[in-house]
């Protein structure tokens, strides 16, 4: 499907002069309101707006001039969006944060008082959707959720401005996300899903995918555990299966996994010839800054993000060196 003029150019400014995508995410709500709160020793409820907002400014303002894009939030991030570079182009997250735990599936919302009409108006050049999904799920489960991405994707198309679809996945069984077990089904779970996010009648644009496998897992990494789900030749192999499969430009998320994990995960991709177009790495960078902000305020939240988080974000673009333009996966010429 041909992209339009308006999508075009919107993913233009959220791209590098090489039209790769080495994006900054800061969109995270629930999970840093209980780190902060966490490293105060204090009650979630403790953690104000105010400070939610203090601390995104902060890592907005010294971050994006090494990023490409920065991905926020409506609910505590559009002061925000005022504080980033000239250079950075704005994500903005539609979906509430978490998911429905009241019922079976982690099933997805949007934010009551945001649609995408509310999000171009804010200055967005895309539109962020979070779900968590597995092909592994019950079938009903999946078709519901498939029909919420469907609506999300006409609606970008109406107000012409890119779709980017972030799917994390899960073990429906509950089994730990971060364990060998999981480790060993995980390559399945992200091809399945960028298969089927593929698929024209979501509209989507960029997938935003967790890398294939766990670095921690493959035998002989640089942040390998001991226990082994894959040797490097199976890791690299199922990098490259996946990319294959997609048939969007797909940028990898950090998953909140450490810096040095998520640079060894990039080399791998390297290693393997995909044709990735990029990152969107949120907690990777700062999430180290979280104790500095919260014991000693945010000039000290500057100063290190000036010094460890510049030196994070660095080594992630280093690490992208290879990606390939958006606009090369999608068969289109390079944007005037």
């Amino acid at each position: 499907m041909k992209m339009s003029e308006g999508k075009l150019k919107h993913l233009k400014a959220l791209s590098n002069h090489a039209g790769v995508i080495a994006a900054a995410a800061m969109d995270q709500r629930g999970s840093l309101q209980k780190s902060l709160a966490s490293a105060r020793g204090v009650d979630k409820k403790e953690i104000t707006h105010e400070m939610m907002s203090e601390f995104k400014t902060a890592v907005t303002k010294v971050l994006t001039p090494h990023a490409s894009a920065i991905l926020l939030d409506p609910e505590f991030g559009l002061e925000a969006r005022l504080a980033r570079s000239k250079n950075a182009g704005l994500l903005l997250a539609y979906e509430l944060s978490g998911y429905d735990n009241t019922q079976p599936g982690r099933l997805p919302d949007l934010l009551p008082h945001v649609s995408v009409k509310r999000i171009v108006d804010w200055g967005a050049d895309a539109v962020k959707i979070l779900i968590y999904y597995t092909p592994f799920e019950d079938a009903k489960i999946n078709d519901i959720k498939h029909a919420f991405i469907e609506r999300i994707g006409a609606e970008c198309q109406t107000y012409d401005i890119p779709f980017f679809l972030e799917f994390v996945g899960y073990d429906p069984k509950g089994g730990d996300e971060k364990g060998f077990e999981y480790a060993k089904a995980k390559p399945e779970i992200v091809k399945k899903s960028m298969e089927e996010f593929s698929k024209p009648q979501y509209f989507v644009d960029v997938l935003k995918v967790e890398v294939p496998i766990n670095a921690e897992f493959v035998e002989g990494s640089a942040v390998y555990k001991g226990q082994t789900a894959y040797t490097q030749a199976e890791a690299k192999a199922h990098f490259r299966t996946a990319a294959e499969i997609a048939k969007k430009p797909f940028i990898y998320l950090s998953a909140g996994v450490s810096n040095a994990q998520f640079v060894e995960s990039l080399r791998m991709a390297t290693e393997a010839g995909t044709d990735f177009s990029g990152v969107l790495c949120g907690r990777a960078t700062w999430k180290e800054g979280i104790p500095v902000y919260a014991k000693s305020g945010v000039k000290a939240l500057e100063d290190w993000l000036s010094k460890e988080g510049v030196k994070n974000i660095n080594a992630v673009n280093d690490a992208i060196k290879s990606a390939t333009p958006w606009y090369a996966k999608l068969g289109a010429p390079v944007p005037a």
